[in-house]
């Protein structure tokens, strides 16, 4: 089928279907297994569906949308609730408490955004079947690559995060369980649990193509958020946990380190990929209920975002790290914490690699002679299966033993990829389905979010290149 954009002479609240679209896909998952990226490719009757919690796994032949408006508010905030947690109260020390709740706020409006005009362009396609691959078919078909190398990058730098994490985490757990334990000892070095991880779990995991397996991570995702949430409130109300001497909280902090650590903001509500599944799988998609799921899932985020990175900050003051849960005392309690979240990370990371090789894939063949002519590349050869998955692998972990500021990973990360898929993206996609509508509130807004998101990746981009230097 050929995809067609016929412009339409309605207001903003009108939405219509005008494009063919293929019938089926396969839905990647993105940051803690929301899906992250579509893999349209001529298929049969069958299709496989991996939700927001992580790995739905069920192989249908009909899409039925029964989900409700609930149940995708919740896989929705479950995408968003990942990693951002961890470095939320750094990024709130670089700009004060007032001004980091009120762009922790600003930061969830603009994302609510970007999920509006997401699923404005969605109600353009064909049926129940909205992707990035359907939407860029009818607005800009030949700048496809350009957004799989967007999602590419997204996953491959939170698969990094990842790395980081177990090796921040894992030398902590160890010395809660062994006060005998010495900081030269082969058991506290960062570098020896990444590999081992890496050659036990991560690796076998990474080469799966079908991660059915992996369906429950979302049971050890909500667990983990909800714990880390916990110590950070028993910490914060201890009378056995001091606070900071009063010069260490500042109301209001105004320096450049902001635009070094905005993009943390910008990651931590990244869950844009997922809104074509809340549109294609909720039983009353029309706009209505699908701002609703917006509304519930970024205002409870919200909150949660607020909560921990008003009292994390509190806690520690200006010098917070960037990883929140290395700052607390070895404790049984907090181990087991660390631990919850070393596990979900360990069975994320294969939910990230798998669109970024799909992506990886899409990349290379791009202007290949095989590919030409065609809307997507084929399936990969069991060597360039075995070769992209290989890359990732190694890249990623070259990257996580080397650099050990998960805020500098996410900040990069925030900078290009998930402002790319959170403000870019969905504001050209507007305006380009209502390029010959008169201009009206939504199309000005959808062109400032996109301006605004070009800003943030300049100008964060620069300050964070110039920061590693």
């Amino acid at each position: 089928m050929t995809a067609r954009y016929h412009p339409v002479e309605t207001n903003d609240t009108t939405a219509s279907s005008i494009s063919s679209v293929p019938a089926s896909s396969s839905i990647f998952t993105g940051d803690n297994g929301g899906p992250a990226f579509e893999d349209h490719r001529p298929l049969l009757s069958t299709s496989t569906s991996i939700d927001a919690a992580g790995l739905n796994g069920d192989i249908y032949e009909e899409h039925i949308a029964t989900a409700s408006p609930v149940s995708c508010a919740i896989n929705l905030a479950n995408t968003i609730l990942g990693t951002g947690l961890l470095a939320m109260p750094a990024a709130v020390a670089s700009v004060g408490l007032l001004p980091g709740m009120l762009v922790i706020m600003l930061s969830g409006i603009a994302s609510s955004m970007g999920l509006y005009f997401l699923s404005r362009s969605a109600a353009r396609t064909e049926g129940r079947h909205a992707s990035f691959f359907a939407i860029s078919k009818l607005t800009w078909p030949n700048l496809a690559v350009f957004f799989d190398l967007a999602i590419a990058i997204k996953c491959f730098g939170v698969a990094v995060s990842y790395l980081i994490i177990i090796g921040d985490l894992m030398p902590q757990v160890v010395a809660s369980f062994s006060h005998e334990a010495q900081a030269d000892d082969i058991l506290m070095d960062r570098r020896f649990w990444i590999t081992v991880f890496m050659a036990t779990a991560v690796l076998p995991l990474s080469f799966l193509r079908k991660l059915d397996s992996l369906k429950y991570t979302s049971i050890i995702a909500l667990v983990a958020v909800v714990y880390l949430g916990t110590i950070v409130i028993y910490h914060y109300i201890s009378p056995n946990f001091p606070p900071p001497p009063p010069e260490e909280v500042e109301m209001i902090s105004i320096s450049t380190a902001f635009f070094a650590r905005l993009p943390v903001f910008v990651f931590a509500f990244t869950c844009h990929q997922n809104i074509f599944s809340v549109y294609n799988e909720l039983r009353d998609n029309s706009q209505q209920q699908v701002n609703k799921v917006i509304g519930y899932s970024i205002g409870s985020s919200a909150i949660i975002y607020e909560a921990i990175a008003i009292l994390g900050y509190l806690s520690f003051g200006k010098n917070v790290l960037g990883n929140i849960i290395l700052e607390y005392p070895p404790s049984l309690f907090v181990a087991c914490g660390r631990l919850a979240i070393v596990i979900l990370v360990v069975f994320s990371y294969p939910l990230q690699a798998h669109p970024c090789r799909a992506s990886l894939d899409k990349i290379l063949a791009w202007r290949s002679p095989e590919a030409r002519g065609l809307k997507v590349p084929p399936p990969p050869s069991a060597f360039k299966y075995f070769a992209m998955t290989t890359v990732i692998l190694i890249g990623s972990y070259l990257l996580a033993i080397t650099v050990s500021k998960l805020d500098l990973v996410l900040a990069f990360v925030g900078s290009t990829g998930s402002t790319t898929i959170s403000f870019i993206l969905p504001g050209l996609f507007y305006y380009k389905i209502h390029e010959n509508d008169p201009w009206h509130r939504g199309k000005i807004a959808a062109v400032a979010l996109a301006v605004y998101g070009f800003l943030v990746m300049g100008v964060c981009l620069t300050f964070n290149i110039i920061h590693l230097l």
